[in-house]
């Protein structure tokens, strides 16, 4: 059995830059296996469609994950008009299509902007939140649909970054609690052809930035950072 050289009374964050694939508990159980430490949780997952920043918590910094987890974010992600999946990503079947090519550039302008300011959002079904004890996503896979109710939330800047019909690129800076994917749906609900995101990269925590993370291959103490909230 490999020794273990992680100091237990060592703590902080890790920054993460998380690939397609994987959810964040499985990020969370490589810094486990790799630190040889069990007192690691993460600051806000990320779906495994979705990539980028992810804060993952070390010894006593678990605690203060309400603290972390209610920092803004910022995004970049594609969406693609037309259709409209089960689960608003490119993961879930094709349940609906509508024609977007009527569609112009400045509808799809006015539209993205009309979605800045305080706002409610439904969260999706493939979501991490519990009803009645159980996760959202496995009622879903399922087959099993609960009704949610709306959250507030602020989305501080929502901005077209390009336009390759019909495929959308955009960014948005938003508070804690916000979805990215229903976001994409929402948009296309409101073009009226439907959308679902095909994308999704975490560029920002608070004032952590993706450009500091490490691959969850290169995870070792030597990258840990201690923190303090003013």
């Amino acid at each position: 059995m490999a020794k273990n050289n992680f100091n237990k009374s060592r703590k902080g964050i890790l920054l993460i830059n998380k690939p397609l694939g994987p959810t964040s508990h499985d990020i969370v159980g490589v810094a486990r296996k790799k630190l040889k430490f069990r007192k690691i949780g993460h600051a806000g997952s990320l779906d495994p469609l979705a990539e980028g920043l992810l804060i993952l918590l070390v010894g006593s910094y678990t605690k203060s994950f309400e603290k972390f987890v209610n920092f803004d974010k910022e995004y970049f992600g594609t969406l693609k008009l037309g259709e409209v999946t089960a689960t608003g990503d490119s993961e879930g079947e094709v349940i609906e299509e509508k024609e977007w090519r009527n569609i112009s550039e400045l509808q799809i302008e006015k539209v993205i902007k009309d979605f800045q300011g305080a706002i409610e959002q439904v969260p999706p079904m493939v979501s991490a939140l519990r009803k009645k004890g159980q996760r959202l996503y496995k009622l879903a896979r399922k087959g099993i649909t609960v009704k949610r109710k709306p959250r507030k939330i602020n989305i501080y800047s929502c901005s077209l970054e390009s336009i390759r019909l019909p495929y959308l690129d955009f960014y948005v800076h938003c508070s804690k609690g916000t979805y990215i994917r229903k976001l994409a749906e929402d948009i296309g609900k409101k073009l009226g052809c439907g959308a679902y995101a095909t994308k999704i990269l975490r560029k920002k925590i608070g004032p952590f930035h993706l450009k500091d993370s490490i691959k969850p291959e290169d995870i070792n103490e030597t990258y840990l950072q201690e923190f303090t909230f003013s």
